[in-house]
């Protein structure tokens, strides 16, 4: 689609708009002395691995005589196969291709940038549905592998189609603005470094481990709210996860994360495309986008954040399309975002209203009653077995409501995040930070303020006015109830994208590019501040270990290499004893924590703690049947040490601070 060439005299106003914003972010900077937090050594990394990429790419470029921006995928890509496994990449390939040739069943032909919007969409359908079988006995290798490879055999045909369609459009599109394109690669090269390493996060190691490593050893899902509270919370972004670990017998977040990353970089292309945006503008959507500093942070993890920013993407890719068949797709995708946190549809949901403002006279009225029943077949499985199983569908949210036995009859609550909500929150989000996320000032990045400008402006469009209400709602909506920057995140992800829309013809090609490169670059200096993962020396640690992370864990979690001595053929129960360290979801059900996910083994441990004969702790290890014991050097308590040793326990393994104990079996005591 051809795009009108912008106005060689843009007007002035809009550029003072803008430059006002650009002036109050360095008057931030300096006001708030945000530049005291900038992160130069890791900064010097990020700039040290950019250079490295473009030194591997040059021989690619030059010997097989493709564009810089395809040959810099390429080292990419092989570098997240060396950091974050062959076998998972192979895997999650597997899983990806497979759900494409579901999701191209379910989205319109004419869709832009097609393959990565069904892709999503039949990542939702994969996750919804065996969210309902997930806690049967079934979910083998050989099982996943037969499902995936016979979908793809059936839609070999469309998969190839689609296929030669995205080649063509992307060497179109590299080719129109070639620089461009490869600094946006380069974006999301270094955005990708955080899939390679491994799990580090404490919500993964707490409790999103759990399920991957259930299905690996059991085959199957078996949540027990009794030990872990969250256990039945949505699950569908584990799901995925668990199906790339069963099918490379590996932990494979990494791997899957990448995938995210290329599905929501797609569904942000399709909504520039959809929007009529010049292709440097679609580029620089996309560089904005790939810059913003939490998706180093996310894209590290397991927490639902990414797939919800894709997804997120993809839905609005599929509202703002001027094509027809889009109701499958858009509630499939609507489902998907309650299938992974009920924030994350919730937030959308002004999305929905701006579709149903838009578009109610041609909607398909008589499909919305299917269209319904589709969005709870793929969104309800966890709510519906959580609300079977424990009398709570959002267990431990909400329970004062619901009153399970399960937890506290009392509403969930984290303090740390009740910073109030308030009209220059995001200011404070881009200059104090550290108030509202676990990071450091300037980790949010700076999108919020640089480009305000660019936001008034597209305030202005009469065409645009009501989508950007529609994601300003959705970027605050995650914000009124608890001031937690990270639930906003997807939708300041799809601020992103849409702000450089419009650009040129506003300002010009010269200050767009400008505005944006250097918004990329302040938020490229400040992405180690996103998470301490990459504030620290992790990332260094395991680019110099691409084959083994013992390295990296010894260095963060030692707890993690300790388990990994356990014996094979040991089935007992494992007690983390230190309530900030209860790192034990890996064990695949066997672990216990002394945390708030498992209440009344929390309460327990502070009754015993009372007892300092140790005696209690001897009652607690044998009534839980605790056969090993993690224990924290700088935090055990005495009670516990004498508990210990009055149970007859030997330290079986020593690593840093942390020890691990082997209790002796009681007579009769059988390990579950």
């Amino acid at each position: 689609m051809s795009v009108a060439p912008p106005s060689a005299t843009p007007a002035p106003w809009p550029r003072l708009l803008v430059a006002a914003g650009v002036l109050a972010t360095f008057a931030g900077l300096i006001a708030h002395e945000t530049w005291r937090a900038l992160p130069i050594e890791r900064f010097a990394l990020s700039l040290a691995l950019a250079l490295i990429a473009w030194m591997l790419a040059w021989p690619l470029k030059r010997w097989l005589r493709v564009s810089w921006a395809t040959a810099l995928v390429a080292v990419w890509c092989a570098a997240l196969a060396l950091y974050a496994g062959p076998l998972q990449v192979l895997a999650t390939a597997v899983l990806g291709l497979g759900a494409l040739s579901i999701g191209l069943r379910l989205t319109p032909d004419a869709l832009p940038a097609r393959m990565a919007v069904a892709a999503t969409v039949g990542l939702m359908v994969v996750a919804g549905l065996a969210g309902w079988v997930i806690t049967l006995p079934i979910h083998s290798v050989w099982l996943w592998s037969l499902v995936l490879l016979m979908s793809i055999a059936w839609q070999r045909h469309a998969l190839l189609h689609a296929t030669r369609i995205t080649t063509t459009g992307w060497n179109q599109a590299v080719a129109t603005s070639p620089r461009a394109a490869a600094l946006c690669v380069m974006l999301f090269g270094l955005t990708s470094t955080a899939c390679w390493l491994p799990a580090l996060q404490m919500d993964d190691l707490t409790y999103h481990l759990g399920l991957p490593t259930q299905l690996m050893q059991h085959a199957r899902y078996a949540p027990a709210a009794e030990y872990q509270v969250w256990s039945f919370a949505p699950w569908a972004g584990d799901v995925l996860h668990g199906i790339a670990s069963v099918l490379s017998r590996r932990e494979a977040h990494g791997a899957v994360n990448a995938l995210w990353l290329a599905m929501a970089a797609g569904a942000a292309w399709s909504i520039a495309s959809s929007l009529r945006a010049s292709t440097s503008e679609r580029w620089a959507s996309l560089a904005l986008f790939a810059s913003l500093p939490p998706l180093a942070w996310i894209a590290a993890g397991m927490q639902t954040e990414l797939a919800a920013t894709a997804v997120t993407l993809a839905l609005v890719a599929v509202i703002v399309a001027d094509t027809p068949g889009r109701l499958w797709a858009g509630a499939v995708l609507f489902a998907g975002l309650f299938a992974l946190k009920p924030v994350h549809g919730m937030a959308a949901l002004p999305l929905l209203l701006y579709a149903g403002w838009t578009r109610w006279p041609l909607w398909p009225w008589r499909r919305l009653a299917t269209a319904s029943l589709l969005f709870a077949a793929l969104a309800l499985s966890s709510y519906a077995q959580s609300w079977l199983a424990t009398g709570n569908p959002v267990l431990p949210v909400f329970n004062s409501v619901f009153q399970s036995p399960y937890f506290p009859s009392e509403q969930f609550n984290d303090p740390r995040w009740h910073a109030g909500f308030r009209p220059d929150l995001p200011w404070r989000i881009t200059f104090d930070t550290a108030r509202y996320v676990e990071g450091w000032d300037g980790g949010f990045g700076f999108v919020l303020t640089a480009l305000s400008g660019l936001w008034l402006l597209q305030l202005f469009r009469p065409g645009k006015r009501i989508l950007m209400l529609a994601v300003t709602a959705t970027v605050l909506l995650p914000l009124m109830p608890m001031q937690y920057a990270r639930y906003a995140f997807p939708g300041v992800a799809l601020l992103a994208v849409l702000l450089p829309i419009g650009g040129e013809i506003a300002l010009g090609r010269r200050m767009l590019s400008w505005l944006v490169v250097g918004v990329c670059v302040l938020n490229l200096a400040y992405q180690a501040n996103a998470s301490w993962l990459h504030h620290s020396a992790a990332l260094k640690r395991t680019i110099r270990s691409p084959f083994d992370d013992t390295a990296t864990l010894q260095a963060y979690l030692p707890e993690r290499v300790l388990l990994r001595r356990l014996p094979r053929d040991d089935t007992g129960l494992v007690l983390a004893t230190d309530p900030a360290r209860g790192f034990i979801a890996e064990l695949g059900g066997r672990g216990r924590a002394l945390s708030s996910h498992d209440p009344s083994l929390a309460a327990a441990a502070l009754r015993a703690n009372g007892d300092l004969s140790g005696a209690a702790w001897t009652g607690l290890f044998a009534r839980e049947r605790i056969r090993w014991v993690l224990l924290n050097t700088d935090t055990a308590t005495p009670a516990l040490r004498a508990g210990l040793a009055r149970a007859g326990a030997k330290r079986d393994a020593t690593l840093e601070s942390f020890e691990l104990w082997r209790r002796p079996a009681a007579t009769g005591e059988v390990s579950p």
